[in-house]
């Protein structure tokens, strides 16, 4: 790498589990046609709880995929065990092994790291196992228990799938937690400690005491439990909170000059990152947006571009009454007179909100933007709020040319962080 030269970050291979099961094709069809994965929760009593409709990722199985370029599965001596794994771990694999297999890469590839961002890790085993400890005086409770359930071993098992013996790092930030990982991936690639990254996020937090305690909270969407494909309606006026999602969206990132030679197709440039935190409160947004709006700019500014040049942007989107109108006040202060002009949408009106993972899957959204050139849309929204204002691709999605997207992502304990991702041309 010459010295001051600053490669350009591509992503060159992408997997994606969502509520509508696997396959990135399967997730993106599903999203441009404004379908919902919201549904009425059937695996477990809600009866007790303010909201009964969630976004979970259906059954899935490491069986329905292909083998990998040297796998060895069968091999005695293979150490990954997917009956041990977590919900969000198996997930988190599966979106791994299917970004690997579209990027061409082999496993065991030399030089290659992990760096993926997860909030909740394996919360579902951990229910589990602390019910059996305090219901079943812990008869029942395996002894791979912990190791299981604790996030940093998300990195570990893709690491373990795909034989990579470098960098194994889990970000848990929250709801910002895939988009730091997505930035930090670019980062060791710029600074050559890596030649390629898996990265993105996964977790599976749809489980009894998640649901419970976000109902404790009051952020869930309960309008609409009789008809779950409307609970999620970021700006309309009618919102009243979060719907829970899933899924796992992953990537391989690597440097555009490898990728060429070794004659990689390329889906879009990691240009640009941003994160500040309000340090104002656990769980709420400074109503200033004055953070958030650093982080944006941030982003924007190291991506080499202004934002007169941004097409489209992915909105954090939640459907919460104060996130949205905040992230809305705040898109218009970084774009000013720009700001009526760029359309954008928030993914989670179909998909829930999918935690740690909700960057990657805005990333992903905004990258098979750029790639189809169609702009998805943000469905149920029929009744505008006066307080979010803008372009947000309303109930149906539109053709259009995105060469440069933004992604947001807000969390709790005052984070924000944002991505700017761009169209690569041909040399």
């Amino acid at each position: 790498m010459a010295a001051g030269s600053v490669p350009r970050i591509v992503i060159t291979g992408l997997g994606v589990v969502s509520p509508f099961g696997i396959g990135r094709e399967r997730f993106w069809q599903a999203v441009r046609q404004g379908c919902s994965g919201t549904r009425r929760m059937d695996e477990f009593d809600t009866d007790g709880m303010a909201c009964h409709v969630a976004a979970p990722v259906p059954a899935v199985s490491l069986d329905d995929l292909p083998p990998l370029d040297g796998d060895d599965y069968m091999d005695p001596g293979y150490r990954a065990d997917p009956k041990r794994y977590s919900r969000a771990a198996l997930i988190g694999v599966i979106a791994a092994r299917e970004a690997w297999r579209d990027a061409g890469l082999r496993i065991g590839e030399a030089g290659a790291a992990v760096v993926i961002g997860s909030g909740g890790g394996g919360i579902d085993i951990g229910e589990r196992q602390y019910y059996d400890y305090f219901v079943e005086r812990g008869r029942k409770v395996s002894p791979y228990a912990i190791p299981v359930s604790i996030v940093g071993m998300m990195s570990s098992e893709i690491s373990i799938s795909l034989r990579l013996r470098g960098v194994s790092h889990v970000l848990s930030c929250g709801c910002t937690s895939s988009t730091d990982a997505i930035g930090y991936a670019a980062a060791l690639l710029r600074s050559g400690e890596a030649d390629a990254v898996l990265t993105g996020g996964a977790d599976a937090c749809v489980t009894p005491g998640m649901m419970f305690g976000f109902s404790r909270m009051r952020v869930m969407a309960t309008t609409f439990n009789s008809e779950p494909g409307q609970a999620s309606r970021p700006f309309d006026r009618r919102r009243d909170g979060f719907v829970l999602g899933e899924g796992a969206w992953m990537f391989v990132v690597e440097r555009e000059a490898r990728a060429r030679a070794r004659g990689a197709r390329i889906y879009a440039s990691v240009d640009g990152y941003g994160s500040t935190c309000d340090a104002y409160h656990r769980v709420q947004m400074a109503p200033d947006g004055e953070e958030i709006v650093r982080a944006i700019s941030l982003a924007i500014e190291r991506s080499g571009r202004s934002p007169a040049d941004i097409d489209y942007i992915n909105y954090h989107g939640t459907s919460t009454q104060l996130n949205d109108a905040v992230e809305s006040r705040c898109v218009r202060a970084v774009f000013g007179a720009q700001a009526e002009r760029v359309a954008g949408s928030s993914v989670k009106s179909m998909i829930g909100h999918p935690q740690g993972a909700s960057g990657a899957a805005g990333v992903a959204t905004a990258v098979l933007a750029i790639t189809h050139d169609f702009l998805p849309p943000t469905i149920n929204h029929s009744d505008p709020d006066p307080a979010c204002d803008l372009d947000y691709v309303a109930n149906h999605g539109r053709p259009a040319r995105v060469d440069a997207a933004l992604c947001n992502c807000l969390g709790f304990g005052s984070k924000n962080s944002a991505l700017v991702v761009g169209r690569v041309h041909e040399p």
